[in-house]
């Protein structure tokens, strides 16, 4: 089979792999579609270190083509989706209640960071009966590709964030992650959603999504903003999706005494991430930090496609290119280097 894989750092390009096999609570996916993630980018530049010839990717639907002797809910033919994140579900953290760190420190990250990840013809899914969601007939596979990672990632910045009903909220950076936060932050009931990014397009999309004011970190200075618009208080909670050290600031200092600064941006650059002291009341303004990793799971990826199957989200407007799968590699330049105005390229194979 084909395969789109990192070669070393910094240098990706196809290869050919064999078919993987199930093991006996395992299934393998004849991908149908994939979308590009910005964190296969950080992996491709070293941010989590060397891989040689690892298969990129963690977003990815498709059609079951082989499952183990112990797979019960799953048969050949079924069309699903994987989450990004496939946890060991009898792990002690998942039994603990953190299933994304099954095995330790963002173990239950697979895909593209312990194992050959999603790029390819046919995927391997650990624990498929507990990993995988079947796709109701009427969600189409480009919509339903987005429960993978953006939605479950994007919406538990919202859970994470303890959003008080009718209370306000910032969300700092508007890529995908940040634009389904925005929508979760609605979901959840925010009285004020103030969306933050320098991208006009990005901007737009987040009104689409439910943001009341976007601002622009390149035109103001969108932390006096916030400040004056909350009566000098500060917001209820802030989301940071982007993951640097700026917008990590920013949210804590926006962020009035006792609320939340959820965490769902992914930190690839620096050796640390840093607190701005008085903003943060020399380290005793009762500010809560959570950090999150996209939750993953048959029942989570259920959620996700009903709230696409009762039309509570519509993703697509985030898909802004499509390629076939021959075109991988300018798909990923132009994700890798944010060309033509893309937030989120569509992969069909």
């Amino acid at each position: 089979m084909k395969t789109f894989v990192m070669n070393a750092i910094d240098k990706v390009g196809f290869m050919d792999k064999p078919i993987p096999k199930p093991g006996p609570n395992d299934a393998i996916i004849k991908t149908t579609m994939a979308l590009i993630c910005t964190s296969d980018s950080h992996t491709v530049h070293g941010a989590i270190g060397p891989r040689e010839n690892l298969t990129l990717g963690h977003e990815a639907v498709g059609i079951v083509h082989e499952v183990g002797p112990e797979v019960r809910k799953l048969k050949r033919g079924d069309r699903v989706v994987s989450g990004a994140i496939t946890p060991d579900w009898g792990d002690t953290f998942s039994q603990a209640g953190h299933s994304s760190q099954s095995g330790g420190a963002l173990g239950g990250w697979k895909f593209a960071n312990i194992k050959d990840g999603v790029f390819a013809e046919y995927f391997h899914v650990n624990e498929a009966d507990a990993n995988l969601a079947k796709i109701p007939a009427h969600v189409s596979d480009d919509v339903a590709v987005y429960c993978a990672d953006m939605l479950s990632t994007g919406l538990v910045g919202a859970e994470a964030a303890n959003i008080p009903i009718g209370g306000s909220v910032a969300i700092f950076a508007l890529g995908p992650v940040g634009l389904m936060a925005v929508a979760g932050t609605r979901l959840r009931g925010a009285g004020k959603i103030i969306a933050v990014d320098s991208v006009a397009k990005r901007c737009e999309l987040a009104k689409f999504y439910g943001a009341d004011v976007t601002l622009d970190p390149s035109k103001e200075d969108v932390v006096a903003r916030i400040i004056a618009m909350t009566g000098g208080y500060g917001v209820d909670s802030a989301i940071e999706a982007l993951g640097a050290d700026e917008t990590f600031q920013n949210a804590v200092a926006v962020t009035r005494p006792g609320g939340t600064i959820s965490n769902v941006g992914y930190h690839g650059k620096g050796e640390f991430v840093h607190l701005p002291r008085l903003a943060w009341g020399v380290g005793m303004a009762e500010k809560v930090i959570t950090t999150s990793l996209c939750p993953g799971g048959s029942l989570r990826m259920e959620r996700m496609l009903q709230l696409l199957e009762s039309k509570r989200i519509d993703p697509t407007p985030m898909t802004t290119h499509r390629f076939k799968f021959s075109e991988m590699e300018r798909a990923f330049e132009v994700m890798d280097k944010k060309l033509d105005g893309v937030i989120k390229p569509l992969i069909i194979f």
